[in-house]
């Protein structure tokens, strides 16, 4: 495109350049030549000639620049209306005329809708002299002729006048109303000025009111065009009103008339679309607005011959629009009047309605997949039982009859849901995409909702129902059937949890041929259903603990399945759940499951997570051998597992296949990590004080600590290969965490000072170097009587090679902030548990550098360095009542740091600090202002500094602010004061308040 040149004149704009400029618009081209078009044309509409331009623009013959033209009168009135001044009266004028003009040539829809918005720019802007626009409208469509507002009460009544309108203009004054609502829906904050807009807006409410009457009413003609329009009006009207009038019933009750018109206009093929949108927008987002008739008017027309032919298509898997439009109706009433659906069983519009709303559950097709209404119809469901179980708790013994039908209703939904919820087949489902899968899945756990908010109504009746659907299916061999009603007891198994209660029915299951069946036609059975069936048996464990004639062949049943991939994970879950909650039963079964592992070892069959698994459910079993020295042997095999891991890593590692070594290393540690927890002692249950259960001195002696040693081996040979990795790190970590909480010596609960030696043989290059101190910071909480002597020692260690971590990273925080944090958490815990350790003379050359570095934490950038040392002094500041040894020393180092800590403080609450970190600055703050008698001082002198950031607040403010934080003497008020005073130092606030 050439390059356009500007205009010379007036008239060659009006005549030539502009009408050609539009018409290009519209044409294809490329889009440097749009843009350019587009920016010639927004600068004509941005002079001073644009009001005339646009009035020019107007009169041609071509649409296109017509609708341009009124879209540059909306423009101009949004952006120049202060350079009219007294002219707005006559652009109103001008606008009604042009309105007038084009609809009487039956202009099209666009350029009509644009003049209205153009109309209703001027109706919002400041001063602007129209209050009655809708009449104001009507009385010039009826004159053919623009006349003042102020005489328009000399016309007739409106609805006289509308009668006598065409259509044309009838619709063009309904998308003049419904474009003045929506503008004024989307004004902001209620403000003076807003107000005033609505108030406006509400002087035309009985104007609008009455042309909907007529038009709804059919008063003019049966144009179902003018009926349309006029339903969408009205719902724009009513929306609107819920926002900006909701306080206001008198405004929002004249509209209430219309409702029967708009319900009946359903029942007409050509109105059903707008009336049925209507509908749905009400019932969704302002149900109180309609009154009792309505809904019964509404609830008798959904059981109209259209409404069945639309159910219908859906039952028979025809989800068109219509039907599907038809079903979001249907779901928006029930989601509205649920507390009606439910009691009012005596009204058979009702009771269809519900028998409609079961009946989207009963379409053809696969949930989401195919039918995709049945995941709203399940919301529902799930409304309507929760709806039930309020009104049963609320009714206490006194249950109401129309409860009875509710309960039977219910119970056919629940199993039209489990029909929903079967599984296709492997052919179907490989076609599924990740989204569908999803869906698939959210669907089902929608479906465990409604059973679980179900129990509390339904009762056992619920779970016997579903047992007896399982042995039929079993009995068949519908697997598909077994596979979804196995999930639906799945789903309840939390609900009848309770000592027993479902015990009678799971015999039913379990002492039938289930697994047997289960096990022996393996190949043909769907692999999902062998999952549900072990989920089952996870979800089902206390009962195997009642009834542990069952364990044989429930274990069996999992050993054989974990030669399949797809179920190992599953099935290896199972039995570490049936192990952990069964291991004294199974004791004397020990040799068999070592026997069991070590024969799918050798046939090579189980991955890692089984592995982990599977030694730990072994593992749960030795812990429950008594005495104590039974267990040596068992573990002993245990542990050749796990030694065999660790010389194959070695061995890979060698040569040079440090990946895969890697795996099998971590393996390794993972196994031990899974022996370790199993072989803690349960804490769950009452404690048996009659126990013959031995004091466990096996471990002090020579077996037991060659036991030990070997678990110590095997993590110490991979940790130092392979440090650099930071899985293999963390795991090796949770082998000794693993004996930290247990009171009584084990295999795992070994001396403190192994933990010393891992943080001391770790270095700055080590990964996760911050896990490995806190895992020492949770070695100092270790309550081990035996190892009471080892604890100061190993401490003492572990503080010390913190302090050296310290001074390798130069003494700042932000070098390695994860390492920063954890040294200084490390000391936070040793000063509440070992605070003489801390003191040592070998470490007191370190400290100072020490308490420099947690100064330096306090103002560094870096948030977890800034929060574990706001923590760390927190705790400092108010220790007391030590040792006569010990005390002074605490003193003399607040005494020496209390100006620092003020001044670094100070430096964050004056600016620094992130607003979501003054809260951790707060707590030192606010101890050491209740604990130190000399806090006063230090904060005076932290205000008073150079380096305090802030120059925005006064003397005046920092020491109003300052009084105020040392009255509250340490009360949370406190960080209120330092927020306020934060956005002070930051300008973001007018002043501080005191």
């Amino acid at each position: 495109m050439e390059p356009l040149s500007p205009p010379t004149t007036f008239e060659e704009v009006e005549r030539v350049l502009l009408p050609a400029l539009v018409q290009r618009l519209y044409l294809p081209g490329p889009p440097r030549q749009i843009a350019q078009i587009q920016q010639a044309l927004q600068d004509i509409q941005k002079s001073a000639e644009g009001w005339a331009l646009a009035d020019a623009l107007l009169r041609s013959d071509d649409a296109n620049v017509r609708f341009f033209g009124a879209l540059t009168f909306t423009i101009k009135i949004n952006t120049d209306w202060l350079s009219l001044g007294d002219e707005s009266s006559k652009l109103l004028e001008t606008l009604l005329s042009w309105l007038i003009r084009l609809v009487s040539l039956n202009e099209r829809p666009l350029v009509v809708r644009k003049l209205g918005s153009a109309l209703v720019a001027q109706f919002f802007q400041p001063a602007a002299q129209w209050t009655r626009c809708v009449r104001h409208v009507i009385c010039c469509f009826y004159t053919s002729s623009v006349m003042l507002e102020k005489d328009v009460d000399s016309l007739p009544p409106s609805s006289s006048m509308v009668q006598n309108l065409n259509a044309s203009q009838v619709i063009a004054t309904l998308w003049f109303a419904t474009t003045l609502v929506e503008e004024a829906g989307k004004l902001g904050a209620e403000t003076s000025q807003t107000h005033i807009y609505h108030e406006k807006t509400a002087a035309s409410i009985d104007d609008i009111v009455l042309i909907l009457n007529c038009v709804l009413d059919n008063g003019i003609n049966s144009d179902t065009t003018l009926t349309n329009e006029g339903i969408k009006c009205c719902q724009s009207w009513i929306m609107y009103a819920q926002r900006a009038w909701f306080k206001k019933d008198q405004y929002l009750s004249r509209f209430k008339c219309l409702n029967p018109y708009i319900i009946e206009c359903f029942k007409f093929t050509e109105t059903t679309d707008a009336s049925r949108e209507f509908l749905i927008d009400v019932l969704s987002n302002f149900a109180t607005y309609l009154v009792p008739s309505d809904y019964d008017h509404l609830a008798h027309i959904l059981n109209s011959p259209l409404c069945n032919s639309f159910m219908g298509s859906l039952r028979n898997g025809d989800f068109g629009s219509d039907a599907v439009a038809f079903a979001s109706l249907l779901l928006a009433f029930g989601d509205a009047s649920v507390q009606d659906l439910a009691q009012k069983t005596e009204s058979s519009d009702y009771v269809s309605i519900l028998s409609l709303l079961e009946g989207l559950l009963m379409c053809k097709g696969y949930a989401v997949v195919d039918d995709e209404i049945c995941s709203q119809a399940l919301e529902f469901w799930i409304t309507f039982a929760e709806y039930l179980t309020d009104s049963l708790f609320a009714a206490g013994n006194d249950r109401p009859n129309w409860m009875d039908y509710a309960f039977q209703t219910l119970m056919r939904v629940i199993e039209a849901s489990w029909r929903k919820s079967l599984l296709p087949p492997p052919d179907i489902t490989s076609s599924w995409d990740h989204d569908t899968r999803i869906g698939f899945k959210a669907f089902r756990a929608d479906v465990e909702d409604l059973l679980q908010s179900s129990y509390t109504l339904l009762g056992l009746s619920l779970y016997e129902r579903f047992v007896h659907l399982a042995l039929h299916a079993l009995h068949n061999g519908a697997w598909y059937h077994l596979e979804a009603t196995l999930f639906c007891l799945n789903a309840l198994a939390d609900s009848v949890a309770e000592e027993g209660i479902a015990d009678q029915s799971l015999l039913q299951i379990f002492g039938s041929n289930f697994f047997s069946q289960m096990t022996g036609d393996g190949a043909l059975i769907p692999v999902k259903c062998q999952q549900t069936a072990v989920t089952m048996i996870n979800r089902h464990t206390a009962f195997f603990e009642r009834h542990v004639e069952y364990l044989p062949q429930v274990l069996n049943f999992l050993f054989s399945r974990l030669q399949t991939s797809d179920l190992a994970n599953h099935s290896s879950k199972a039995i570490l759940a049936l192990c952990y909650s069964c291991r004294k039963m199974l004791t004397l079964e020990l040799d068999a499951f070592l026997h069991q592992y070590d024969k799918l070892l050798s046939h090579n069959l189980i991955d890692i997570n089984t592995k982990e698994r599977v030694l730990g459910a072994i593992a749960a079993i030795v812990q429950a051998v008594n005495p104590d020295e039974k267990m040596l042997a068992p573990l002993d095999r245990l542990l050749l597992f796990v030694q065999a891991d660790v010389q194959s890593c070695l061995s890979l590692l060698t040569s040079g296949h440090v990946e895969e070594a890697q795996q099998v290393g971590l393996a390794a540690l993972k196994c031990l990590v899974s022996i370790g927890k199993a072989m803690q002692v349960p804490d769950e249950g009452p404690i048996d004080l009659e126990s013959s259960k031995s004091t466990p001195t096996v471990w002090k002696k020579d077996s037991g600590i060659a036991i030990q040693s070997r678990i110590v081996q095997c993590y110490e040979v991979i940790f130092s290969s392979l440090q650099s990795e930071g899985e293999i790190v963390e795991t090796t970590c949770q082998i000794l965490r693993a004996g930290y909480t247990e009171t009584t010596l084990g295999p795992f609960v070994l001396s403190p000072m192994k933990t010393a030696d891992l943080v001391t043989n770790s270095t700055l290059s080590t990964a996760r170097l911050g896990y490995i101190l806190d895992t020492a910071g949770l070695m100092l909480g270790q309550t081990m009587t035996e190892y009471s002597d080892h604890i100061k020692p190993a401490a003492l260690k572990c503080f010390a090679h913190s302090l050296q971590l310290v001074a390798a990273v130069g003494y700042d925080p932000t070098q390695d902030p994860e390492v920063a944090s954890s040294c200084i958490e490390l000391a936070g815990k040793m000063i509440t548990r070992h605070i003489d350790v801390f003191f040592d003379s070998q470490l007191q050359s370190m400290l100072p550098n020490f308490f420099a570095f947690s100064m330096q934490c306090l103002i560094s950038p870096e948030i977890l360095p800034k929060r574990s040392s706001a923590s760390f002094w927190a705790s400092f500041v108010q220790i007391q009542e030590q040792s006569a040894q010990i005390q002074p020393r605490v003193d003399a180092t607040i005494q020496t740091y209390g100006s620092s800590l003020a001044c670094a403080l100070m430096r964050g609450i004056g600016g620094e600090a992130a607003r979501s970190e003054l809260d951790y600055l707060s707590d030192p703050l606010r101890k050491m202002v209740y604990k130190q008698p000399r806090a006063r001082q230090w904060l005076t002198d932290a205000l008073a500094s150079d380096d305090f950031p802030s120059r925005v607040v006064s003397d005046v403010d920092k020491r109003v602010w300052l009084q105020k934080v040392v009255n509250l003497r340490g009360a949370r008020g406190t960080n209120q004061a330092v927020k306020d005073f934060w956005m002070a130092c930051r300008g973001t606030s007018l002043a501080f308040a005191s």
